[in-house]
């Protein structure tokens, strides 16, 4: 058991001897070792925990003055914008906070991915992380759904449709989603109720990611785990002094969005209040499913043979498991990834392979906000196949046959190296 710290303060002291939270938050986040040679790219970690919660403060003080009902809904946003004392601020923080939040966790990810973060003995860190996106996604569907624009009811009818693709259970699994035969209020009502549960049960599986973080240390830039005391600072005041500087950088973007660009991530069709009878010209979901909106549209009917001209898998089914397999494809990387090095710093042809998977997601966010038409749908499929290849053809192929740099003997030894 670990040692109780002792308290100045007789209150603390009272309350740590029966019941040793404070002990517990001295050990975790302020004497928690961490490795001394972190940089910036580990900010966001923190920085992703600071945006759940704006997201829920915000979320439950707007959830106060929403009403959900189709016949209601639209207005009551307006009303919150234009009524409520500082419901426009409120809103705007909200909104601009889930993109906010995206960003700093897909660049969490894509940190794990550049420098091994989910290899042993981290993998079950890696999978709850995975876990905490598809949370982030399901959250944020159903919360775009809520405003009641045009944009929110058709993509909510297309979304929830693709589950129509699943053989002999997808139609009632349709109907269960709308309450109904239709996209209206109680399908409303459900993704409210959702929208607001899911954040606490985010928040919880945040939990877990952190107390499996704890157990295992951090990963750092070179990959080498802590071998001594010396290798390691401890978390306070080193790491909060360093999250801090990261936190007001944060902060200047995200208030530049709030206040100077608050509709730059929006869609100009849902200031229009939902029409079920009017299809808007393009449908697109909100920019952080663009890449696998792309994939979704990008896989076509999967034919037994072309001679036959049977189809196998309808590419409504294909790209629905494509969308998913996406995803579901991260949970893998601990054992798809067969190189014993970590950190891409010393493995130089998967660092050329990293970016080049990088531009593929940022070319598919791109193709997924176009039209489905002309030569958008080749290069879409083009960089779906690569998006797959990567994980499944390139993962274990490069750690059979490159040659890694070879690596420090401990974090401190660059450093050393460095002063002599």
């Amino acid at each position: 058991m670990a040692t109780k710290t002792e308290f100045n303060n007789p209150v603390i002291r009272w309350v740590d001897e029966r019941l040793p939270v404070f002990t517990y938050l001295d050990h975790e986040y302020n004497q928690f070792p961490m490795p001394k040679n972190l940089n910036y790219w580990w900010n966001f970690g923190a920085l992703a925990s600071v945006a759940l919660v704006v997201m829920i403060l915000t979320g439950i003080m707007l959830a106060m003055q929403y009403t959900a009902h189709v016949d209601l809904a639209f207005e009551s946003v307006e009303r919150i914008m234009r009524d409520v004392n500082y419901g426009w601020l409120l809103r705007y923080i909200h909104m601009n906070g889930a993109s906010m939040f995206f960003i700093v966790v897909y660049i969490h990810l894509f940190r794990g991915l550049y420098y091994g973060s989910y290899k042993a003995p981290r993998e079950l860190l890696w999978m709850l992380g995975v876990v905490i996106i598809l949370l982030m996604m399901a959250t944020a569907f159903m919360g775009y759904v809520l405003p009641w624009g045009q944009m929110s009811f058709w993509g909510a009818t297309v979304i929830t449709n693709l589950f129509s693709a699943i053989p002999i259970v997808g139609d009632w699994i349709v109907t269960w989603l709308w309450g109904g035969f239709s996209v209206d209020n109680p399908t409303l009502n459900r993704f409210y109720a959702l929208h607001y549960l899911m954040p606490f049960v985010l928040f919880a599986v945040v939990g877990l990611h952190v107390v499996a973080l704890h157990v295992n240390g951090s990963t750092n830039p070179t990959g080498v785990e802590v071998q001594s005391p010396r290798d390691t600072v401890s978390f306070h005041p080193y790491f909060t002094a360093k999250d801090s500087v990261g936190l007001v950088a944060f902060l200047f973007v995200f208030a530049a969005f709030v206040f100077f660009a608050p509709n730059f991530f929006g869609e100009p069709d849902n200031y229009i209040k939902a029409n079920p009878l009017q299809t808007p010209p393009h449908i697109v979901p909100e920019w952080y499913f663009l890449p696998f909106y792309a994939i979704l549209r990008a896989v076509p009917d999967n034919f037994i043979g072309a001679w036959m001209g049977f189809t196998l898998i309808s590419a409504k089914l294909a790209g629905v498991i494509a969308m998913f397999g996406s995803i579901a494809v991260l949970f893998l990387l601990p054992w798809l990834d067969t190189s014993k090095v970590r950190s891409a710093r010393f493995r130089p042809w998967y660092k050329w392979f990293f970016w080049l998977f990088l531009l593929d997601c940022l070319l598919l966010g791109y193709i997924g906000s176009q039209p489905a038409e002309g030569i958008f749908i080749w290069i879409g499929r083009g960089a779906t196949a690569w998006y797959f290849a990567h994980f499944l053809v390139f993962f274990p192929l490069l750690g059979w046959f490159e040659t890694p740099k070879p690596l420090p003997t401990s974090i401190s030894e660059p450093v050393l190296k460095e002063d002599s």
